[in-house]
């Protein structure tokens, strides 16, 4: 059998080809990277490093997160990115993207520019004072991609945005820290509820668009909760534990618009970038059969004071639940970890009454 017929100048290409594929791979991110954007439901932290009373830096909150210290998370564990991360098989969560830690190749994981507080629009929240408002995230992403191609080459930074997982959770801030928030507010004096939800969806509409702009290709966009059913509503409007009429009303009439706006832009674009999320019936789910997901309560709130636990701020001197499992609620805006675990698996395998028009798990299959 005669020798192969390699010569000295091919058999060196295919060595420095390989030591090549090898450099491009180290350089490549290792997973998928992972976005956020939005309010307190998914904010990690960046509050934390901002003066404004819409925080959640102090115990009890993150009392059963691994450290058992608060991170700024508003819930007793973990967020619903978190356990998003943990069902992609990111190597961690996102960081908040003011935290100093987020550097090198941590960038590479994705980044979190979430902000307790905000809205689809500017003036939702101004209390909060120094939040950081959805436009500001967006521009925070474009910096973040600068940095990334100062790392990785703005080729590879491209690819990785493209490739990337977007969560997006805004909406339910415009009615309960907006339109809602005392009576005859500015925007109820100026918009009849139908007409201010139109508004808030062709808003919304220019913020989804922005973020495709600077590359998201796969946008997981969740509606509001059941507004009138968390425990602060239940303390300053219900007599009998019934859920607010008028907030019921007001999520009713915005989550099916959001969906159809968002079928209107994949349709637009071509392809299915902007996947709607229900949480409004996530929620429900658990809120109208506690039992059924092994909760003894969706009604009161593990930590707070006053009826259902839902009135001010959950802090040390708060009343607070022996077991957090068995509450649907952490706080009195907040679902708890275990909630949050219930809302992520339909996100993750919800037939379309929960995805629309497919869930993560689909989309990972599809992309894979």
């Amino acid at each position: 059998m005669s020798p192969p017929n390699t010569s000295i100048p091919a058999l060196f290409l295919n060595i420095f080809g390989l030591l090549f594929a090898l450099q491009a791979g180290v350089s490549r991110v290792e997973g998928r990277a992972f976005f956020v954007f939005g309010d307190s439901l998914v904010d990690s932290g960046n509050n934390n490093y901002l003066v404004t009373s819409a925080r959640a830096d102090s115990p009890p909150y993150g009392l059963d997160y691994p450290t058992h210290r608060p991170t700024g998370r508003f819930s007793n564990g973990f967020n619903i990115p978190d356990i998003i991360s943990q069902n992609i098989g990111a190597s961690e969560s996102p960081l908040p993207y003011l935290d100093p830690e987020l550097n090198g190749r941590r960038l590479l994981v994705g980044a979190n520019f979430a902000s307790a507080g905000v809205g689809i629009l500017n003036d939702t929240g101004i209390q909060f004072v120094n939040i950081i408002r959805i436009s500001l995230q967006l521009e925070y992403f474009r910096e973040y991609q600068q940095r990334v191609s100062a790392l990785i080459g703005a080729q590879q930074a491209k690819q990785l945005v493209n490739q990337a997982l977007v969560l997006m959770t805004l909406g339910g801030n415009d009615f309960v820290n907006n339109y809602y928030l005392v009576p005859n507010s500015a925007r109820s004096r100026q918009y009849a509820l139908p007409d201010y939800v139109r508004f808030l969806i062709s808003e919304y509409q220019k913020v989804l668009t922005r973020l495709y702009d600077l590359g998201a290709r796969r946008v997981i966009v969740t509606g509001t909760g059941p507004l009138g059913c968390v425990p602060a509503e239940l303390a300053m409007r219900s007599r009998n534990g019934e859920c607010s009429a008028e907030l019921q009303r007001a999520a009713g009439l915005f989550n099916p618009q959001l969906i159809q706006m968002l079928r209107g832009l994949n349709s637009k674009i071509g392809k299915d970038v902007f996947i709607g999320a229900n949480a409004q019936q996530m929620h429900n789910d658990f809120i109208t059969n506690p039992g059924a997901f092994g909760f003894v309560t969706s009604k009161v709130a593990c930590c707070g004071q006053g009826p259902y636990n839902g009135l001010g701020l959950c802090t040390g001197l708060s009343n607070l639940c022996p077991n957090r499992d068995q509450y649907a609620f952490w706080d009195p805006f907040h679902p708890s970890e275990k909630a949050n675990k219930i809302i992520v698996q339909q996100i993750l395998t919800g037939s379309t009454d929960y995805m629309t028009p497919m869930n993560l798990s689909t989309i990972l299959a599809m992309d894979s």
